[in-house]
């Protein structure tokens, strides 16, 4: 992001107040336990399921692409899970804003740290390659209570206010944050010996992609993490949070 930050609270005026609502509310609801806590985001979820016409059904239509062996009644069930996914995601973003080391600690597990520190210890920096899971901003704090300090990739929005809100709970698990845009930086970085959390956007144009089948279906990909890697000479270590049903 080019420019001067402000800070959040300088976004005080009216038109920002329904947001400011919308983050009391989901304060108040990371205070529950956490299976209510969850419980609540999944019908969160549900409503959203319900009432997003559009986005459920692109949901859907992906689904049958990608899965089509699956029964219709089969596939809305997958979509209704994603959508319940989504409302925890919103539950797991204020935790990962809000909710103490020993909290997050107690609720998740790590494995294979050890590749990040043999990589780090080797000389090299780290792209932790991951994918726009619903569970990454809350396993971005767990990830920072173990290995060294890292940098995140963010994505600009188009609000402003909404780009300061997801870059600041980043910084909660991440030492500084690049615009997904700023190569050179990602780079500087990466031959700085440091660890980068990378997730890839889909590409949606033929610059720095290549249409490569994504279950069996044609789909632009981007080649940025290979070129990340050859240029800021790093090791790519997939980093992949799950929710388990527990």
């Amino acid at each position: 992001m080019t420019g001067e930050r402000k800070s959040l609270s300088s976004y005080w005026t009216p038109p920002y107040w329904p947001v400011w609502l919308g983050m009391g509310l989901l304060w108040v609801m990371c205070r529950l336990p956490h299976r209510a806590a969850l419980a609540t985001g999944r019908f969160v979820g549900r409503l959203a399921h319900r009432f997003g016409g559009s986005r459920r059904a692109v949901v859907r239509r992906n689904i049958e692409l990608c899965f089509p062996e699956l029964s219709a009644e089969e596939r809305d069930a997958l979509a209704c899970k994603h959508f319940e996914a989504l409302g925890m995601m919103l539950i797991e973003m204020g935790l990962g804003r809000w909710a103490s080391d020993h909290h997050l600690e107690s609720i998740t597990t790590l494995r294979g740290i050890e590749h990040i520190h043999d990589a780090l210890d080797s000389g090299r920096g780290v792209i932790l390659l991951s994918a726009h899971f619903t569970t990454l901003e809350v396993m971005g704090r767990v990830l920072s209570l173990n290995i060294p300090p890292f940098d995140a990739v963010f994505r600009r929005n188009r609000s402003e206010f909404m780009t300061e809100l997801q870059r600041t709970g980043r910084e909660r698990s991440a030492q500084s944050t690049i615009e997904k845009r700023d190569i050179k930086k990602m780079v500087r970085s990466l031959r700085a010996k440091r660890a980068v959390w990378y997730a890839p956007d889909q590409s949606y144009n033929r610059k720095g992609s290549e249409v490569i089948p994504f279950f069996g279906v044609p789909a632009m990909h981007t080649t940025a993490t290979s070129t990340l890697a050859r240029l800021g000479d790093a090791a790519v270590v997939p980093f992949f949070p799950r929710r388990l049903p527990d």
